[in-house]
């Protein structure tokens, strides 16, 4: 994908680079469908700091910082490509730092 569109929320950029089908899982939910995905992101603002970036064939691994409810959270995610498009998306991290932050 060009650039970081993701961290600089260029939702109509990166939705041109994710399959409709994607499947997302993540450490606190998952996603069926690109539509869903990115609507979700829309919603949450999230702020990444990639690290370090790996691939294998059509597999692609980043590490990153996570910016998330005013915590900072280092994230492996795993990305699949098929004809050019993410499928799906795992994501990993100790989700306790937002799960235990008290109410506002």
């Amino acid at each position: 994908m060009p650039g970081n569109t993701w961290a600089e929320e260029d939702w109509k950029v990166a939705r041109q680079y994710v399959g409709d089908d994607l499947s997302f899982v993540g450490v606190l939910g998952s996603r069926q469908g690109a539509d869903a995905y990115f609507n979700d992101m829309k919603r949450v603002r999230l702020k990444y700091d990639v690290k370090k970036v790996f691939s294998d064939e059509q597999d692609v691994c980043l590490f990153y910082d996570l910016a998330i409810s005013g915590t900072t959270i280092f994230v492996s995610a795993w990305y699949r490509v098929e004809d050019g498009k993410i499928c799906s998306l795992k994501v990993l991290f100790d989700p306790r730092p937002i799960l235990e932050q008290k109410p506002a």
